[in-house]
């Protein structure tokens, strides 16, 4: 059972990803329903106001908790930025839930009229590039010694993954292709 945070962002397009890669996904907004997945899916969307929900809503610190001891988690946008245990700029009081040692910048990419789409080469995901959306997108400043590249865009780092954690600057659950999501599955089949 993979979760998809459901806090605020693109909720339902993970979900039918996760569906399309063989996953049973489904909604988490509470830490009653954290404790009964295997994996999750923190999605893109705004993350300070991700960051102030998961507070308000008490999610915060049983997700910090469950990253730690190894709960296999996806961010993609937003969900980059949460998983990072350091941002460049944050905004007043924003915070995160760690798990990857990395540095991010915030809509590094450009505004939102600056959105664009991109083929990106990423490590461990066969078939050739997959299809990636960037919006207001992150990217990794830097990373630690143990943090995997799986990715970079233009020169800037766009996919990594450490350990459990797996992140990506761009949306591939807006495309179509669910290669990610099917190897994020795997992942947490692998822990399961």
């Amino acid at each position: 059972m993979i979760g998809v945070l459901a806090l605020q962002g693109d909720v339902q397009e993970h979900l039918i990803a996760l569906a399309t890669a063989g996953a049973v996904a489904r909604p988490v907004r509470r830490p009653e329903e954290l404790a009964e997945v295997d994996g999750l899916v923190i999605p893109g969307g705004e993350s300070t106001t991700m960051s102030k929900l998961a507070t308000l809503f008490g999610m915060a610190e049983p997700l910090r908790e469950r990253i730690a001891a190894g709960l296999p988690v996806y961010g993609t946008c937003a969900g980059l930025i949460m998983v990072a245990d350091k941002i460049l700029d944050p905004r007043s009081g924003q915070e995160t839930f760690g798990g990857i040692d990395m540095i991010v910048r915030r809509n590094a990419f450009g505004r939102q009229n600056e959105s664009f789409e991109a083929a990106v080469e990423v490590a461990g995901v066969a078939g050739g590039p997959v299809d990636g959306v960037f919006i207001r997108a992150p990217w990794v400043e830097s990373v630690g010694a143990e943090v995997e590249v799986l990715a970079e865009h233009a020169g800037h780092i766009v996919a990594v993954r450490q350990g459990n954690v797996l992140a990506t600057s761009f949306h591939p659950e807006l495309t179509g292709d669910h290669r990610v999501h099917a190897l994020f599955t795997d992942m947490v089949r692998a822990t399961a």
